[in-house]
């Protein structure tokens, strides 16, 4: 009970407060909230480390954070603007002074949800950042969503045919309007076929049935969320490039049959690097690509490269410092380094990365140079290879594109430009496609 009243009076707080204050220890730099479906990211920045500890109320479900040492500031009181409306964990938030030094948020829940709280030491433009992970109580199966999500598809195009069908013949047949006279008897039409209505309910015995093989493809957009990635002359974003073109790449290859594609990310939202390739084998994914758009120390460095794994040492010194850096992914984006090490004990075979699997990787990436050198310059006619940690799936072969060099100010023009974009994704679209063609996947059935 004395919980409760806390947490409700703590939206009292704030219109007791006069004029803004400022922090007692730590400064508040900057509060950020970035939602997605796989997670609920909220951020605080400050110029010194804090103290914090949360605890979950239920009926209604709430998220409740002590901040110590603080005053409440503006920087602070501004997270209450920063919730939108399509957050599918946070449906509001309040802020007050709970005590002298502590300032108590209270974040209305959409959902039940299982929060991590971790600290992030100062990196790259960031200072010390407090961060809450909002994750789901429950995991969905994505392997069973891209089923559903392909059938739902289908019956959508097969409703569009027999509504096109169904005006034409209304049309033929309208009274007053001249018929036109058939040199021979018209052929009957078929009968149409009224596809069952989508039902939104728990996997049933015969969809955890196996599946008829289905080609899954998972793209990669690199960086998001916390992590911008690269940042070209004019102020173009890794993140935001690299999201476009793999969403625009997820569409043209969903359209092929029997194929389906699974993001890492489709929205802006940071993905660590592990998460990545487990996302990929969960859903028994046959090719991993992951899009960057990388800079480099000099901004004459320019043209698109692919690189598949090595665990010999990389084939160049510069393919090693690409690795270098986008495995430092993690540092910027902000990961809990406490489940990392525990995914890496589980995971501890994606260190063990399979000979075939490098060599389907680096037939997956000649197919794909192959098409980019129709698009624009190659840094590399030839396929490079280094430890990039996104590659380590030992059963699927992966590459990593660098479309082109962001900081390159020619190729960031590029990157901006729509009708590049769209001849850069149909590039990789193509070498996908060609890859499958000469070799084609295993004849196996997909176990749900």
């Amino acid at each position: 009970m004395r919980r409760r009243q806390l947490v409700a009076g703590a939206g009292q707080l704030v219109l007791l407060l006069a004029a803004p204050q400022i922090a007692w220890g730590a400064g508040i730099v900057a509060v950020r909230v970035w939602p997605a479906a796989d997670y609920t990211r909220l951020t605080i920045e400050s110029d010194g480390a804090l103290v914090a500890r949360h605890f979950i109320t239920e009926t209604p479900e709430r998220l409740v954070i002590d901040l110590e040492g603080l005053e409440l500031s503006p920087l602070l009181r501004d997270i209450v603007g920063k919730i939108r409306p399509d957050d599918p964990y946070i449906a509001g938030v309040r802020v007050g002074q709970f005590q002298a030094r502590v300032v108590r948020l209270v974040l209305d829940l959409k959902q039940t949800v299982a929060p991590q709280q971790f600290t992030l030491a100062p990196v790259a433009a960031y200072q010390h950042r407090l961060v809450f992970d909002l994750y789901p109580r429950a995991e969905t199966d994505p392997l069973l969503a891209l089923i559903r999500e392909k059938e739902s598809a289908e019956r959508e195009a097969a409703k569009a045919v027999e509504d096109a069908l169904g005006e034409l013949i209304a049309r033929v047949d309208r009274p007053g309007l001249p018929q036109p006279t058939p040199s021979r008897p018209p052929a009957p039409v078929p009968p149409l076929q009224t596809p069952a209505p989508e039902k939104e309910a728990p996997p049933t015995d015969a969809e955890r049935r196996r599946v008829d093989r289905l080609i899954i493809v998972a793209l990669d957009p690199g960086h998001g969320g916390e992590d911008p990635g690269a940042i070209g002359p004019t102020g173009l974003r890794e993140k935001d490039v690299v999201l476009a073109v793999g969403l625009a790449l997820r569409e043209k290859l969903n359209a092929a049959p029997g194929m389906r594609v699974m993001m890492t990310r489709d929205a802006d939202f940071f993905v660590p690097l592990h998460e990545r390739v487990r996302k990929a084998r969960r859903v028994q994914a046959d090719l991993f690509v992951s899009i960057h758009a990388d800079a480099f120390m000099r901004p004459e460095a320019r043209g698109a490269s692919v690189f598949a794994l090595s665990t010999k040492g990389a084939s160049s010194a510069a393919a090693r410092w690409m690795a270098q850096r986008e495995n430092a992914a993690d540092r910027v984006g902000g990961v809990n380094v406490a489940t990392v090490r525990d995914a890496q004990v589980r995971q501890a075979l994606l260190d063990m990365s399979t000979t075939a699997q490098i060599k389907d990787s680096v037939k997956l990436g000649r197919e794909v140079l192959s098409r980019l050198d129709r698009v624009g310059r190659l840094h590399k006619k030839d396929v490079e290879q280094a430890g990039f940690a996104v590659l380590k799936a030992p059963d699927i072969p992966s590459i990593l594109v660098e479309t082109a060099f962001i900081s390159n100010p020619e190729e960031e023009g590029q990157l901006r430009d729509p009708d590049y974009r769209a001849r850069l994704v149909d590039a990789l679209a193509t070498g996908i496609r060609r890859y499958f063609a000469k070799n084609p996947p295993l004849a196996r059935q997909r176990s749900l």
